[in-house]
């Protein structure tokens, strides 16, 4: 099977995981990034689902491998806190070294920001769950490329469109999604789990055509 068709499957097992898991929502929401949403996604549930979570973390290893390539990554970068989780099962499972950045560095002890084992030209893939403007991902690569580590590309679940990919690409950051929120969005209501109104909601948050 291509990974277009295959991409395509695992796409479709994502929006099952989100409506079974009440991950995705509709109403009024306030994102990490200040932003005002008509739509949430909450993959922090996940963990706590051992069979799912399994699933999206085989689901992230097959983008990997057929989307950037495990030639391309010495180590894995997590963002806290909800990307470091499965940042850390993917690195376990593919046996890659993990580090990650702190929000704020330590005001004790060696003060570091980057957190684990970064030697010098390492590329760093940095891995979080979704993207809506990027700040978290820049602020990350900033840190890890500051101490020498290298960071060419970025991996998500989902993109949300709203902009991330084109800020990450200023920074010299390559941006690859499993699934962009209007695929996700067309699958689900093809399938019958969102309405129309709730597709539009999705949609009505866009602000990029990629």
């Amino acid at each position: 099977m291509s990974w277009d068709k295959r991409r395509v499957e695992l796409i479709r097992e994502l929006g099952r995981v989100l409506v079974k898991t009440g991950a995705l929502r509709f109403g009024a929401f306030t994102l990490t990034s200040g932003k005002m949403s008509s739509y949430y996604i909450d993959l922090r549930i996940v963990p706590s689902l051992p069979e799912i979570f399994k699933r999206i973390i085989d689901a992230f290893v097959e983008a990997l491998e057929n989307m950037i390539g495990l030639d391309r990554i010495d180590a894995i970068g997590g963002i806290p806190t909800a990307g470091l989780t499965y940042s850390t099962a993917v690195a376990y499972k593919l046996e890659k070294p993990l580090l990650y950045v702190r929000k704020e560095p330590k005001e004790h002890g060696t003060q570091k920001r980057v957190e684990g084992l970064l030697r010098p030209g390492w590329k760093v893939l940095i891995l979080d769950d979704l993207v809506t403007t990027g700040s978290s991902i820049i602020r990350t690569t900033e840190a890890i490329r500051s101490e020498g580590g290298i960071v060419e590309d970025a991996l998500v679940l989902i993109d949300r469109m709203e902009g991330g990919r084109e800020r990450l690409a200023a920074s010299s950051i390559r941006l690859k999604a499993l699934a962009k929120i209007t695929e996700l969005a067309d699958l689900l209501y093809e399938m019958d789990v969102i309405r129309e109104d709730q597709k539009k909601a999705i949609y009505g948050m866009v602000k990029t055509k990629q």
